[in-house]
């Protein structure tokens, strides 16, 4: 008996339900298949499948079977894929991670253009806005905005700049004010991003210029890790927010939002964050990682600038 053969004959039983139509996938006769999953069964001396007239189902013992060895199955086809990859041109799935909103504005105008380029590679984008496990989630590179010291068991590679901008409504401007100075934020409706999950009643918002920082004290009656819910709130005109240059560009140049403090650089915390390509050092010598990397470090900052 071939193993490998038989348990790949299993998944395909267990997947399509029935031995005849595992057969037609495979292109062998049904008998085939029958004594195939007979032999894997007497092997292991335990029954994988129940069959009945109309269905033919995974056992208890099945299941769990069938979940090991799928791991071991795609084990092996990310090693022998890996193999490939390690030549000059890219080639084969690649499994890449990115936020939402970064994904939506940035990523997704992009991709057709890398796939152009780059005609055996498979697509595989993974839209999240939670910190992927890149191991456990089989991704090949996320894209990720923060401080690049948060990955400190990861290979990464800056990608772009992330300014952020103070930006309000003409309305809400209109009915509550222009602040003259960072430190009049504390008197005023700040719309929050919630950094690491978690409420917090207020936030620091640091004002860097000239070598100069300033820190307020922010609060206000909305808090989100959406940065697509915090934009449609300030487009309504009920505060202030700090929000990545990449998503409000465009808004303040068709006059829906006003930028405020734009000689000061603005962030939630003190320090750089940046937009970023992580990965596990066992894709270091991958050729679809590195040919992904180069690409948007060269498309990317255009769009992280507005």
């Amino acid at each position: 008996m071939d193993k490998l053969l038989a348990i790949k004959t299993l998944l395909e039983v267990a997947d399509a339900g029935g031995f005849s139509k595992a057969a037609q996938r495979l292109g062998v006769a049904t008998s085939s298949v029958t004594r195939s999953m007979d032999s894997l069964e007497a092997s292991l001396g335990s029954a994988l499948l129940t069959r009945t007239p109309r269905k033919v189902s995974l056992t208890d013992a099945g299941i769990a079977y069938a979940e090991q060895v799928a791991k071991v199955l795609d084990d092996l086809a990310e090693a022998d894929e890996s193999v490939f990859d390690s030549g000059a041109s890219p080639v084969g799935v690649l499994r890449i991670s990115a936020p939402s909103a970064y994904s939506r504005l940035c990523l997704a105008p992009h991709l057709a253009a890398f796939l152009s380029s780059h005609p055996r590679v498979l697509l595989d984008v993974v839209v999240a806005d939670h910190f992927v496990d890149l191991s456990l989630e089989r991704i090949d590179v996320a894209i990720r905005i923060g401080h690049i010291d948060r990955d400190p068991s990861l290979i990464v590679k800056k990608l772009a700049d992330n300014p952020r901008y103070v930006v309000a409504s003409h309305a809400y401007l209109e009915l509550s004010g222009r602040p003259s100075s960072p430190q009049d934020l504390a008197g005023h409706e700040c719309l929050r991003f919630a950094y690491g999950g978690g409420y917090r009643m207020h936030q620091i918002w640091t004002f860097q210029r000239e070598g100069e920082q300033q820190r307020v004290d922010v609060r206000g009656h909305l808090l989100s890790n959406s940065l697509d819910i915090l934009l449609e709130t300030v487009l309504a005109g009920r505060g202030v927010a700090l929000l990545p240059a990449w998503q409000v560009a465009a808004e303040i140049r068709a006059g829906r939002l006003m930028r405020l403090f734009d000689q000061f650089e603005a962030s939630p915390h003190p320090g750089d964050a940046l937009v970023y390509a992580a990965y596990l050092p066992n894709r270091r010598q991958s050729s679809k990682v590195r040919a992904l990397v180069q690409f948007l470090q060269a498309r990317l900052q255009t769009s992280s600038e507005g």
